[in-house]
């Protein structure tokens, strides 16, 4: 808000478009520096003039303005807001149900990749990452306007089954794999490759067994879709826990009748080569090593059902732009995927991306499926809630609903401390800290959101229920919250909430959002422990600041829930 009035101000006077000039304004790193800065020295060459000289003309040219004083300093123009002025509109606006989101993506489709588990085997923390950074990549996409279908491509199909198949016929029993279908199945792919190590032959069965569930063997095609069916209720489970819905769910299998077609597109454009047996696409040209599409003995590999993947999302489900929620160690992968899709001759692979995300460790240990290191998410998830339950009955022991907060709390705990992390970096995932009250965790966003929503029905503040149950009556500036620092300061993190919006769908990035809201909570409590915000003696100066304690509040549960995250109104 304060950004685009800025840039609305100092427009008629630079000879810049108005999304030009908004990219370049800035917010300045201390509060005596101003509230918006403009540097000048993008024009100094355009110009011919120092930039200095430019920030002092600038500066004269909007003066004048109500409710704002403009300051040169160096080749900076510096714009204070008057608070008396803009408080109460920024209150206003920010209560408003639409704040903040925007229709720059109508009429456009994204669909997004997302947490792609592998069937007989289990969610494990790793999972996390991609899962909710889809999630939250959703949600925002769908907030700026966008069309969005969240996909999860379900690893239902390849040699792994075989190995499986011939675990269980070996090893395993129906009685034990009803008992506990994920627990069994890990273990018996575990002892696969326990045993595959001392008798490689194994591996030759493991084939066999995979071919004949490709030829439609009834028995094992039948066990196949046990395991499936199996996982699935499993998965659904832990993402009923974590609030996670997908639009479809569609594995690796169901592409099977669609790889011919693929393959013979390849060979019909003379774009398959043999390496040493192999067939390959060469990508020389894109600076990327050959692409594998059958290996020597005629089986096709992962790459070709990607680009089975990639033109049924755009042909058939109609995308504008494909993601790919899938970690860093991919990223080989997806660009020989994209270039073979353009040497196919698919115009739109610009409009693939893939979105990476780092390694997540537990206490600095990897894990690995195939060695049994494997940290259930839904084990960490109990214990997210378990200590999170120890905390509230500490602080409020009288709560009424207090599982149902510590099922929010300690599952908002564990995907805040993924979210508020920019997605590239590796995140090592320790519970003692995420779950904290204290700190840049979710319970400290929770907690102050659940803190203005008692601080509200303790002032016995109305607002005007409409669509968010938010008000959007007026605020008369000369109505406005005592105008101490820590008020303003909260006021104009407010309007901030768009840009951090932009940036996640720009970068694809829900860091932005989290970091928002963690600053947005910490300016909120500055500004509560700076005095009190109900004062009996000052009626229209406690409406007034509850009115800008409802805005904090309710662009906190906003934020939450975009990012997949429950906003408790009692903690």
């Amino acid at each position: 808000m304060l950004l685009e009035q800025a840039a609305a101000l100092l427009q008629p006077h630079v000879p810049l478009e108005k999304e030009a000039l908004l990219r370049r304004l800035e917010t300045p790193p201390e509060p005596r520096l101003g509230d918006v800065a403009f540097p000048c020295f993008v024009l100094a060459k355009q110009l011919r003039r120092p930039p200095a000289a430019i920030a002092a003309e600038l500066a004269d040219a909007v003066a004048a303005a109500h409710g704002v004083r403009a300051v040169a300093a160096g080749g900076y123009v510096n714009l204070f807001f008057d608070p008396a002025a803009w408080l109460g509109r920024i209150v206003d606006a920010a209560l408003e149900p639409g704040f903040g989101s925007s229709d720059e993506g109508r009429g456009r489709h994204v669909v997004i990749d997302m947490s792609s588990p592998n069937i007989a085997k289990p969610l494990g923390v790793g999972h996390l990452r991609s899962t909710m950074i889809g999630n939250a990549l959703a949600n925002l996409y769908r907030e700026t306007g966008h069309a969005v279908t969240t996909v999860n491509h379900l690893g239902d199909w390849g040699t792994q089954f075989g190995k499986l198949i011939v675990a269980y016929r070996r090893w395993g029993g129906k009685s034990a794999l009803e008992a506990d279908p994920i627990g069994e199945s890990l273990q018996l792919y575990v002892r696969f490759h326990e045993e595959a190590a001392e008798h490689p032959t194994l591996e030759d069965e493991a084939r066999e067994a995979f071919l004949r569930l490709e030829q439609g063997d009834e028995e094992t095609t039948a066990l196949w879709r046990f395991f499936v069916q199996a996982s699935m209720n499993e998965f659904e489970r832990v993402y009923a826990r974590l609030g996670v819905r997908f639009d479809e769910v569609l594995g690796e299998s169901f592409y099977n009748d669609k790889l011919a077609p693929v393959l013979d597109r390849l060979r019909a454009q003379g774009l398959l080569e043999e390496s040493d047996g192999a067939l390959v696409v060469r990508l020389d040209e894109e600076g990327l090593p050959p692409c594998l599409i059958l290996k020597k003995d005629g089986a096709t590999i992962y790459p070709v059902r990607d680009l089975a993947t990639a033109i049924y999302r755009k042909h058939v489900m109609k995308a504008d732009r494909l993601l790919y929620v899938v970690g860093a160690e991919q990223q080989l992968h997806f660009k020989q995927v994209f270039g073979v899709l353009g040497k196919m001759g698919e115009p739109w692979t610009g409009d693939c991306e893939h979105v990476p995300f780092g390694l997540m460790t537990v206490e600095g240990k990897k894990m690995s499926t195939r060695r049994g290191k494997v940290v259930f998410l839904d084990e960490v998830l109990d214990e997210a809630v378990r200590r999170a339950r120890e905390i509230i009955a500490a602080k409020s022991p009288d709560l009424p609903n207090a599982d149902e907060v510590a099922e929010d709390v300690g599952i908002g705990a564990v995907v805040f401390g993924d979210l508020k992390n920019r997605r590239q970096l590796s995140v090592d995932f320790k519970l003692e800290e995420v779950v904290s009250f204290d700190g840049e965790t979710g319970p400290y966003v929770q907690y102050t959101h659940a803190r203005i929503a008692s601080l509200l029905r303790k002032g016995g503040f109305e607002p005007q229920n409409g669509q968010d149950g938010v008000s959007a009556a007026p605020l008369a500036a000369d109505e406005g919250v005592d105008m101490a620092d820590a008020a303003w300061v909260c006021a104009k993190r407010l309007t901030q909430w768009s840009a951090a919006v932009s940036e996640v769908v720009r970068d694809n990035e829900p860091s932005a959002v989290a970091r928002f809201l963690l600053e947005l909570a910490r300016d909120f409590n500055r500004f509560y422990h700076d005095g009190k915000v109900i004062q009996p003696d000052d009626a229209a100066g406690t409406q007034a600041r509850l009115r800008l304690s409802a805005a904090v509040g309710h662009l906190l549960g906003r934020g939450l829930k975009l990012l997949g995250i429950a906003a408790p109104e009692r903690m």
